[in-house]
Parts: structure tokens; C-alpha cells; sequence
């Protein structure tokens, strides 16, 4: 999530830098697809490109920050490690200096071959598949990084920002607690944050990065595609030619683009989320100044007790596959003694000045 604080205190020294690289990210093979248990076969083709995106920035102190955007589900704690280690080793860059921010479509291919093995179940030659993307990714995403900060040269920031209706509460309370299904009465975000890095004299937009608190969820095909957020990146480009856009999914998990289940669907609620980008545009940029301040840190979650032996043996014979496959995958772990009761959870802060803060 992005916010702004009223601007205050002298523009630090220097200038910014900013450089930008992009690539497309969508496999050129049929492989299983990540976010819905319900599918039962690979991928058919595509209706949309995926991405990825890099947006090097530079304060006027030198230090660097790098945000990578993918239009992918997410990323597993070993497959961010490995792209963070060797972005560092290549090109020196601090661990608290890559963000890297997945649009969470659930059209996109599954990278995380231990869902696939313990949940999903699939065959050996999809594991492989699935494998084979990630890997593939990896090497895209480090080069990425690399030619982003190649392309740095000197830039101006600013920060507007919009709204859009295209979220609605996921959470309904009822007799037997809360289920997801959509509620019109929940708390909602519709704000829609915008970093705008311009040319150094303002005249030109050279990116728009946004965000958007909401599940990239309107599409369940077997299409690849960006969902909603590719869909307003793609109208954003077009109205803006020669500017790169960007975006980053806030902390939208209550959250469903709403209605659902068409591309008609995606592409709406794309626009809505694009015009959002276009009426903070229309407003008075607030300046963002530096210094870069970057952190990285864990959160320790705690976790619930899981449930006793007699429950998850009972759990194992459940005639819902999934339900069962991970009642068997925890047995195996609490009878090992494997079990854990907390989770670190990365927290990634960089703050622009006194301008800007991305959390």
C-alpha cells in the first residue's frame, strides 16, 4: 500500500534517477495453472500477455531501490531468496532494495511446485512444467532488474491519487461464522494510490505506478491473462503512449472484484480501475522528494493449534480430495513433529522523504 503525508522540509540534493524495463512473461506451453482447486487440466492458451515490469529509482544520495511487478499468483519465500541473492550478488543491490510485487491473478501459471505436489496432486510431467516456468522466470526477472538499472537517468516524482468501485467486501457473517460471499456492507478501499515519474522538467510521464486493494479474481478460465490489473495496465498504456504502467495489489485479501466470471467482467473492472489512475491525474501532483529510507524485517505470526491426530486422521477420509490431501500432508508433519506454531512474515518498507511511504 502506498500513502502520502503533506509534503514538508527542504527537496533533498541531487536529483532522481529512474529507469524502467519490461518483458513478457507468458509461457509458450500449456502447463496448470495456480489459484482454483476446482481446475482439472492445463492451460489453453492465452487471451492477454503477461508481464513483468522494473522500476529502478536512484535518490540524489545514491542509495537505490528496485519495484518488480509480475502478473503472477505469488512467489514462495525459496524462489524470492534465490532472484533476491543473486540480484545482490550482480548487481549489489540490498535485500530491502527489491520490492517485488505479484498481481495475484489466478490466471497465470503455478510456480510453486510444493502446492502443486501436496495440493494440487498433479503429474509428474506437470510438476516439471511448473519447475521449468519458475526457473525461466528467475532468469527473466534478474535480467530485468539489471537492464532497469541500466536505463537510470534523471527524473522527477510525484504522488495523485483516485478511487474505484470495482471491490467489494468478501466476508458475510453467519450462523456458522464467516463465509466468503459478497457483502455490500463491509468495509471496503477503493483508493487508487499513483507514483508518477515524469521527465525532469515534468512534460513527460515515463511510468505510472498503481495499486489497487482487491483479489485479482474475476476470470476461472483456462486462458492466461492479466485479469483486471493487466487490463487497466494495457488501458493506462494506451492512453499514455511511451509510458510504462505498473501495478501493485494493496492489502485487498477481503476483497473480490465484483461481479465476476466473464472477460467482459475483467476488462470493466479494468477500466474502473484504470479511470481511477486518470481522475488523480487530473488533480495537483503532490512532489515526492528524498531521501530513500529502505527496511526489511519479519513479522512473527502465530499460528492456530493444528487440529488433534483423531481429527486429522478423520480429515484424511474426507471424500473432498483437497480437504483430504491436506489433512494427510499436516499428519505427516504433526507425527514428525514438524509442525510449527509461527510464521515470519516479511514486512518491506521504503519511504520516500517525508513525502511518501510504501509499506
Amino acid at each position: 500500500m502506498m500513502g502520502s503525508v503533506p509534503a514538508r522540509g527542504a527537496e533533498a540534493k541531487g536529483t532522481w534517477k529512474a529507469g524502467l524495463a519490461t518483458v513478457v512473461t507468458t509461457p509458450d506451453y500449456s502447463m496448470w495453472m495456480a489459484g482454483y482447486a476446482a481446475r482439472n487440466k492445463p492451460s489453453e492458451g492465452k487471451v492477454q500477455d503477461l508481464h513483468a515490469k522494473a522500476l529502478a529509482l536512484e535518490d540524489g544520495q545514491g542509495t537505490r531501490f528496485v519495484i518488480v511487478t509480475v502478473d503472477l499468483i505469488g512467489f514462495s519465500r525459496d524462489w524470492r531468496d534465490a532472484v533476491v541473492k543473486e540480484v545482490g550478488a550482480r548487481y549489489g543491490l540490498r535485500p530491502e532494495a527489491l520490492l517485488l510485487n505479484a498481481s495475484h491473478t489466478h490466471s497465470g501459471p503455478e510456480i510453486r511446485a510444493w502446492r502443486a505436489t501436496q495440493l494440487w496432486d498433479l503429474p509428474p510431467e506437470q510438476i516439471e512444467l511448473c519447475n521449468k516456468y519458475a526457473e525461466t522466470l528467475h532468469v527473466k526477472i534478474v535480467d530485468l532488474v539489471g537492464r532497469a538499472l541500466q536505463d537510470l537517468s534523471p527524473a522527477r516524482l510525484s504522488y495523485v491519487h483516485g478511487r474505484a468501485g470495482a471491490a467489494m467486501n468478501r466476508r458475510s457473517q453467519t450462523a456458522q461464522g464467516y463465509t466468503i460471499f459478497s457483502n455490500a456492507d463491509g468495509p471496503v478501499d477503493h483508493d487508487v494510490p499513483v507514483l508518477v515519474v515524469s521527465t525532469p522538467d515534468g512534460k513527460k510521464m515515463r511510468a505510472l505506478l498503481f495499486g489497487y486493494a482487491c483479489h485479482n479474481t474475476t476470470l476461472d478460465f483456462y486462458q492466461f491473462c492479466g485479469d483486471y490489473a493487466g487490463y487497466a495496465q494495457e488501458y493506462i498504456e494506451e492512453t499514455h503512449p511511451g509510458t510504462v504502467a505498473l501495478f501493485t495489489i494493496g492489502c485487498g485479501a477481503d476483497q473480490n472484484p465484483t461481479p465476476r466470471r466473464t472477460l467482459e467482467w475483467a476488462k470493466q473492472h479494468g477500466r474502473a480501475v484504470a479511470n481511477g489512475v486518470e481522475q488523480g491525474l487530473a488533480t495537483k501532483p503532490r512532489p515526492v522528494r528524498g531521501p530513500l529510507r529502505l527496511a526489511l524485517g519479519e513479522a512473527t505470526l502465530e499460528l492456530s493449534a493444528p487440529p488433534s491426530v483423531e481429527e486429522l486422521k478423520k480429515a484424511a477420509t474426507s471424500s473432498n480430495k483437497y480437504e483430504s490431501r491436506h489433512a494427510q500432508e499436516l499428519l505427516k508433519s504433526v507425527e514428525a513433529g514438524q509442525s510449527r506454531s509461527t510464521y515470519p512474515y516479511l514486512v518491506q518498507v521504503a519511504r520516500f522523504g517525508d513525502d511518501l511511504s510504501m509499506i
